[in-house]
């Protein structure tokens, strides 16, 4: 029970994540004019995004691994024939999701806030750049997260 009520709860902090850096920050950003202060609001707000979808994915990854265990122990021997095709596409596309979701906030977010508070110079072009690529990554881990919570559903029917 518990473990089933950590996986809504990281599901919807790791939901309201993204869809907040989808339809807030970005448009956030798209209305300020000054380069500072798109900078500055991209990189504020991309210090916080980035350790809650973080930590909302590790939960969520976590309570579904305990989830998973619960329910080997009740099929047993009968685990695989009853849920071993559907189970294996959800997990291939939360494989998916994760390896989305670490490139955005890895190998973009973070990258950029390390580099504008290095004293590197972030221009328009980069905060341009990097909204892009935060924008399709977004998009398509909102797409894999639908698909895998689709599969989810019907494993619980």
């Amino acid at each position: 029970m518990l473990s089933t009520w950590l996986h809504f709860t990281a599901l919807a902090v790791y939901l309201s994540a993204l869809i907040g850096i989808g339809w807030v920050l970005f448009k956030a950003v798209s209305v300020v004019n000054s380069d500072r202060t798109q900078i500055s609001l991209l990189v504020r707000s991309l210090k916080i995004y980035n350790p809650v979808q973080t930590g909302a994915l590790g939960l969520l990854i976590l309570s579904g691994a305990f989830q998973l265990t619960d329910l080997k122990a009740a099929y047993r021997e009968n685990f695989i024939k009853e849920l071993g095709g559907m189970l294996e596409l959800k997990l291939f596309f939360a494989f998916i999701l994760i390896m989305l979701s670490t490139f955005q906030s890895m190998g973009v977010a973070h990258r950029f806030v390390k580099r504008c508070e290095g004293g590197e110079a972030c221009t328009t072009g980069d905060v341009r750049s990097v909204v892009r690529r935060l924008r399709i990554s977004t998009l398509c881990i909102l797409g894999c997260a639908a698909i895998t919570f689709w599969f989810a559903l019907h494993l619980r029917s």
